[in-house]
């Protein structure tokens, strides 16, 4: 699932690591790419033949601190939380982004107000 992506990712980033390799999934790999869009990871790319994909990573540093420095979970297992999109609204006061689960696939939540969707929201990272 995405949360141990991130968290891999997260933890990667702390430790001062330059790339981290995580098994590959649909949904991991739409998050990686969300992530490479909005600036927190460098490159995302999916390794390998079908049994034993991967997803690679490569961190981005600016100034030897790692661009990722808050990442909050919105949905749980055991509590899911749902949104429209009149409900969508900025993540540190634009200096963030959150990510949805929608009908039309993983987006961000300012594309999802654009287009009028609602959804899961996922996480929240700055």
């Amino acid at each position: 699932m995405y949360q141990d992506l991130l968290t891999k990712i997260h933890n990667a980033q702390r430790a001062g690591k330059p790339s981290m390799k995580a098994p590959f999934s649909n949904m991991d790999m739409a998050v990686a790419e969300i992530l490479v869009t909005r600036g927190f990871v460098s490159a995302a790319a999916k390794k390998g033949r079908s049994p034993k994909r991967i997803i690679e990573v490569d961190m981005k540093y600016t100034d030897g601190v790692g661009a990722i420095t808050g990442l909050k979970f919105l949905s749980v297992p055991s509590r899911r939380l749902y949104a429209g999109y009149k409900d969508l609204r900025k993540v540190k006061q634009g200096y963030g982004t959150a990510v949805i689960s929608t009908p039309k696939g993983i987006m961000t939540a300012d594309a999802a107000r654009k287009q009028k969707l609602g959804g899961e929201l996922l996480f929240e990272i700055w």
